[in-house]
This record gives C-alpha cells, structure tokens and sequence, in this order.
C-alpha cells in the first residue's frame, strides 16, 4: 500500500503549529530548513508539492509575548497579522537556500465557496505548481470569521489536495501517526500501520482536540483523510520529529499512518459542491425522496417537508431525512420562499404557484452529490 505514496507525483504537505514554532517557543527556523531541504529533493524528483502551514496566529502570539492563545477574534487577527509577516520570510529564506521560489497563498472559505473564487484559486496554484514554485498556503485569518473560517488547517490542506487534484496528502504532526485509543492516556493503544479513509471507526480513536497552540488534534485529520479522498487522494499521518518523513514517505517507507482512498473520485464541480463546509440551508425530505436520491435521481418539490433557512436561487444547501441526517447537497435551483410555496407539489403546479417554472427539479442530479 505505501507504493500510492512513493508513486504520488502532485502531494500536498501540510505541517502543525507545534511544529512550526516548536510547541510555541517560536518560528522553529531549523525545522523549517529542514522541510525545505526535502521539498527541495522531491521537486528534483519531478514531484509537485504544496505546503499548507500552520503557525501564524501561534508566531503572532509569541512575537506579541503573550502566554496563552485568547479567545477574541479581534486579537486572533492580529496575532495572525504579525505572526504571517514572520512566517513567510522564514520559509522564503529556508526555500531561497535550495533554489526554489516559493509564493504566499491566503484563502478562506469563501474563496473554496464562490465557484469563480474556486476556479481562480485552482488556476493560480496549478500554474505556481507547473512553474516550479512552491506555494506557502495558510488560512487568512487576519479577516476570518466565525462564520467562513475552516477552523484548522487540517481541513484546509484537505482542501487544497481537492482543489488541485493532489495524489497525497502529508500531515506532519508532533504523534507518530494515529493510534487504536489516545497514546496520552491508555498506554496499550498502538499505531495503525494503514486502512481505508473511509473507514468510520477511526473517529472513535482519534481522541480528543489539540494543544494549546494548535487547533485541530486527530480527530480533525481522520476527518481531513476522509475529506481528501473524495478526489481520490491518500493520506499519510506521521510525525514531523522523525528524520526526513517527507524523503520516507516518499520512498515508500511505512512511516506513521496511511489512510488510503478507495472510494471513486467525484467529478470536479462535484468535488466542489461537496468541500462546502457552510451551506445556506436545508431541505427536509421525505422517505420517498431519500430514496430516489440515493438512487441517482433528482429532488423534486413533492418530496420536501419543511424548508430551513432563507436562501436565494444557486445556493448550496443540504438534503437532509426527517432524522436530519444529510443524504444529499446541492445547488438550489428556487430561493428559499420559493420553495416553501411548492413544497409537497407536484412539478405541473410550479407555474402556478409561482407564475413561472424555471427548472422542473428543485436540485438537479448533475447539481448533486450524495453524502
């Protein structure tokens, strides 16, 4: 099984705060060097490599000399804001030793949820990508919100394999990989070698949230592992102490946890409509309709029960049973009040009720992917 990551020719390699900062002491300029170095190999090999960096907001809080991670947003920015000024710099001087040019790449979610946003974020990382550049990817938080924000770069780096179609991704952390219970706590646990993604039992396993500096924790990276193999990437989970992870991994060394990606990928506007981590509202359908959606067939107005939120013509929302489970996502094709007038009609009254039809199907099967 690690032939699918020494086989892997576009990776995304994404590295904790406890890393970067060497658990909050600081921009670990060493640990950095080192990334680069072996970066630097894998590009020499005629890999592509994206790395999704973790550390601003913990830099930011280090420089500010504060001694614990606040709460407010407002203070979170700007220890970001000050915190990125040094990241960058670091990495560029660590890359710019190995004769590579890296570029600085800040997203949000609203940059993954506007398809033309997405396009243009996926155009501009695969042309750095085919230039030779490295791109420095992180989450902008020195405007992020509550309400757009992905909440660790776990998801983030995720993500971004989507986005660019990467054949792995590496998440460099301060554990060996993940284990059968939380190793903190239950000294028999022991490593998992590799198992499919998809695989639910592992959320039960990956313990509890991250440390004081970083925000994710395992959990946050079974769910990153899951996420990225939509697209059909495989997920690697290993530890950024072990010597040259990224030069093992890649020669197929079975280092950490590999979670491989067996389902087939979605096709890519898809793939987008399932990396929405917000939606603008639900559909409450029926049995009838769970059904013919998981069929492969259309949702049409007779089959929804209540309508949750307001919401215009185009938006994301989810399908969701009368148990709230999410059967299905996708674009809307009427605005929320609309749907609430034709719900539990048949498709000859849409004119009607509203005095024109636009599309028969509330959500088209080609506008839909199934959770």
């Amino acid at each position: 099984m690690r032939t699918k990551i020494r086989n892997a020719r576009r990776l995304v390699v994404k590295v904790g705060s406890a890393l970067v900062t060497n658990n909050g002491a600081g921009l670990d300029k060493d640990a950095l060097d080192t990334w680069a170095r072996q970066i630097a190999a894998l590009r020499a090999e005629g890999r592509q490599v994206a790395l999704v960096s973790s550390g601003a907001i913990a830099a930011g809080i280090q420089r500010l000399g504060w001694t614990r991670r606040p709460h407010e947003m407002s203070k979170l920015q700007a220890a970001a804001a000050v915190g990125q000024m040094g990241l960058v710099e670091a990495y560029e001087k660590a890359f710019t030793r190995h004769g590579l040019h890296t570029a600085q790449i800040l997203l949000t979610h609203e940059d993954m949820a506007d398809r033309t946003r997405y396009l243009n974020a996926r155009s501009t990382l695969t042309t750095l990508l085919q230039l030779g550049v490295v791109p420095i990817i992180n989450e902008n938080d020195t405007v992020v919100t509550d309400e757009i924000k992905f909440g660790d770069n776990d998801t983030l780096g995720a993500l971004v394999a989507n986005l660019i179609e990467a054949d792995a991704l590496i998440i460099l952390t301060d554990q060996q990989g993940l284990y059968t219970a939380d190793p903190r706590r239950d000294p028999g646990a022991t490593l998992i070698s590799e198992g499919r993604a998809e695989d639910r039992q592992y959320e039960a396993m990956a313990g509890g949230a991250g440390t004081g500096i970083s925000r994710g924790g395992m959990i946050t990276k079974i769910r990153a592992a899951q996420r990225a193999a939509r697209s059909g990437a495989h997920t690697c989970i290993a530890s950024g102490r072990e010597t040259d992870p990224l030069l093992r991994l890649a020669a197929g060394e079975a280092l950490g946890t590999l979670l491989y990606a067996t389902s087939t990928p979605l096709h890519a506007r898809k793939q987008w409509l399932a990396d929405h981590l917000q939606l603008a509202g639900d559909l409450v359908i029926d049995d009838g309709a769970v059904t013919a959606l998981r069929s492969g067939k259309s949702l049409l107005p007779v089959g929804v029960i209540e309508v949750r939120g307001d919401f215009e013509r185009g938006a994301v929302v989810a399908c969701r049973s009368v148990s709230g489970e999410e059967v299905a996502r996708g674009l809307v094709n009427y605005s929320a009040s609309e749907c609430r007038r034709i719900a539990r009609k048949p498709t000859a009254q849409i004119e009607q009720l509203l005095g024109y039809i636009d599309e028969p199907e509330l959500i088209h099967r080609d506008n839909m992917v199934e959770r």
